[in-house]
């Protein structure tokens, strides 16, 4: 990896910094839709964040096949 990359917020940082406010936005909406608030926490990383709401969405998925 550049060390412009990692100097300029790339890659490096993204991945184990706080999840992004979009991250925050749609794990929130995914988390109060599968009925399960304590998903969503304000200190979560972004790998997290993205486990979780692919967790959810396959959740919800298979509800609605039913």
């Amino acid at each position: 990896m550049s060390m412009a990359a990692v100097k300029f917020g790339g890659v490096a940082d993204r991945l184990g910094g706080l999840m992004s406010r979009a991250q925050a936005l749609r794990l929130r909406s995914l988390a109060e839709e599968a009925y399960q608030p304590n998903q969503y926490a304000r200190d979560l990383t972004s790998e997290e964040a993205e486990r979780r709401i692919d967790a959810l969405r396959a959740e919800i998925a298979l509800a609605d096949s039913f």
